[in-house]
């Protein structure tokens, strides 16, 4: 869930935030760690005048193998939460079998649950990861870096995601130093 969370942060309208959905309380709180009922999933709120369901649907279904079988914790799903919203995920699960040829979809269209923070260390991954050196100097961590919506656009530039005119078009709003700048110019594609 690492790869989508940084490509919906530059979504117009997008504030994705990693999670884990599950039918119980989070397994970290509890003195065993069996993660069999849970799967690992972005769950994403969004301005519906900024964008539409179901261009992030399109999102969805471009940037992940929806044919690829997982087990629970890794599988493709989709959560709707309204009628409509069921609507439009199972047509674009249509027409998106429609282009894979013979291959079956695996993706399933189940209805929201309870969403849990996944852990810190899942927060802003790409970021912390690959471009570890920008995240040192943003200083931030911990709660600062799940809710720095810095942090957030940053994760998605330094993922791969957008290009090198709409960093550059946002980097003074987003108050960078020259220095921070010119490091995540390293990693922002052409």
């Amino acid at each position: 869930f690492w790869f989508p969370d940084g490509a919906v942060w530059l979504c117009p309208g997008g504030d994705p935030h990693p999670r884990r959905v599950t039918r119980e309380e989070p397994p970290r709180t509890r003195l065993t760690r069996n993660w069999a009922d849970h799967t690992e999933t972005v769950q994403l709120e969004y301005d519906p005048t900024a964008t539409s369901y179901d261009r992030l649907l399109e999102m969805f279904w471009g940037f992940h193998d929806a044919t690829a079988c997982h087990k629970r914790q890794y599988m493709s799903a989709i959560s709707y939460h309204d009628k409509e919203q069921k609507q439009i995920d199972r047509r674009q699960l249509t027409r998106s079998s429609s282009t894979k040829l013979a291959r079956t979809l695996a993706t399933k269209i189940l209805p929201a649950e309870t969403f849990y923070d996944a852990e810190d260390y899942h927060q802003k991954y790409l970021l912390t990861e690959r471009c570890a050196d920008v995240c040192k100097s943003l200083r931030a961590a911990g709660v600062n870096l799940k809710t720095s919506h810095v942090a957030a656009r940053l994760n998605g530039y330094c993922s791969g995601n957008g290009s090198k005119a709409s960093f550059e078009a946002e980097c003074t709003q987003l108050g960078l130093s020259d220095q921070l700048t010119e490091m995540v110019r390293r990693y922002v594609k052409q």
